[in-house]
């Protein structure tokens, strides 16, 4: 949804702005993860803009699970005020991006053919990261892949899956 994208993108670089100036980056995605939860929860998310709920009570609520953090909850009265606590899952995420490519981390996909355990990961990690960088990995089964795994790290992609190599050599055969 660009709307919401738009409408977020001006709060989560303010949130982010303010959060590298005071050195308070880990405490500010906490608490931004946290809130985007309640919002995506059905339950919760449903008091948003409830007439039968006065705001302030929202409001409050939104501010207890924000954490003790002053400035957090300074965020979190600007959002109600503005009727924009529902964009908090977009505004997360947004935040996140701007972290990550602060300390230099990219987001990067495995697909494979198989579930992954936590040791081929962390092996399938550190081949990467001397390619690409610091890497945040998120894996995505993917049985059609045959064997081997596709990695995506932005726009570059590393395909050694099975499925991959046969597509390689058809094109092959075929120019």
């Amino acid at each position: 949804m660009a709307e919401i994208a738009t409408i977020a993108r001006p709060y989560a670089e303010a949130a982010f702005r303010l959060a590298r100036q005071r050195q308070t980056l880990p405490v500010w995605s906490e608490a931004l993860l946290r809130l985007a939860r309640v919002v995506e929860d059905p339950q919760a998310g449903a008091l948003i803009g409830n007439p039968n709920i006065a705001a302030k009570q929202v409001e409050d609520l939104f501010r207890a699970i924000g954490g003790s953090d002053a400035e957090v909850g300074n965020f979190v009265h600007l959002l109600a005020d503005n009727r924009r606590l529902a964009c908090l899952p977009e505004i997360a995420a947004q935040f996140q991006t701007m972290k990550q490519g602060e300390e230099g981390v990219k987001e990067g996909v495995v697909h494979s053919a198989f579930a992954l355990d936590d040791a081929q990961l962390r092996d399938l990690k550190a081949l990467l990261e001397g390619r690409f960088g610091r890497l945040q990995l998120s894996v995505q089964v993917e049985p059609a892949l045959i064997g081997g795994v596709k990695v995506v790290v932005g726009d570059q992609v590393l395909d050694t899956s099975v499925s991959g190599k046969l597509a390689a050599m058809r094109a092959a055969l075929n120019s």
